[in-house]
């Protein structure tokens, strides 16, 4: 099968946004930069695309102009192994602008949403005992970054 690559669309901060998510998730890097020639749409020599890893996985950011800004309808989900990467991809991808959302999602300055996800969530969400799962859940719903010890805390009720 052919890889399937995620394309972001930014107004013209590709390649800012690119080297910030890089420096922030490990086992990440820049793997290419295209420029516009003469033949347009934008700018001859102005950034088009930067082909980028995130944890190994591949993204495209292109610098298509203000017509499609971000939703969140596409959001990258984060897992997390403990409070500690929680915390600090929080504090890293709201640097600079970014806005606080609940249950653990935020929007980055470009606008592209992020959830924040601890894996002990989804296990705990999913547990057979559907009140402990509720418990967790009504817990996860009052927070904006999901705080491991409150879910832990209501999973025991």
């Amino acid at each position: 099968m052919q890889q399937i690559t995620p394309c972001l669309w930014y107004d013209d901060q590709a390649e800012e946004a690119a080297r910030h998510y890089t420096s922030v998730v490990p086992n990440s890097r820049i793997t290419g930069v295209t420029h516009y020639t003469e033949a347009g749409p934008g700018t001859p020599g102005a950034v088009l695309t930067v082909a980028f890893e995130l944890d190994g996985r591949p993204f495209v950011a292109l610098n298509g102009g203000p017509i499609f800004p971000f939703t969140e309808a596409v959001s990258l989900q984060v897992q997390c192994d403990d409070q500690a990467e929680v915390d600090r991809l929080w504090a890293a991808l709201l640097e600079g602008g970014g806005q606080e959302s609940q249950c653990g999602w935020l929007k980055d300055r470009w606008g592209l949403s992020w959830q924040i996800t601890p894996r002990i969530l989804i296990d705990l969400v999913s547990d057979p005992d559907r009140d402990k799962a509720a418990r967790v859940t009504r817990a996860m719903l009052s927070m904006r970054r999901i705080d491991i010890r409150q879910l832990l805390d209501a999973a025991e009720g």
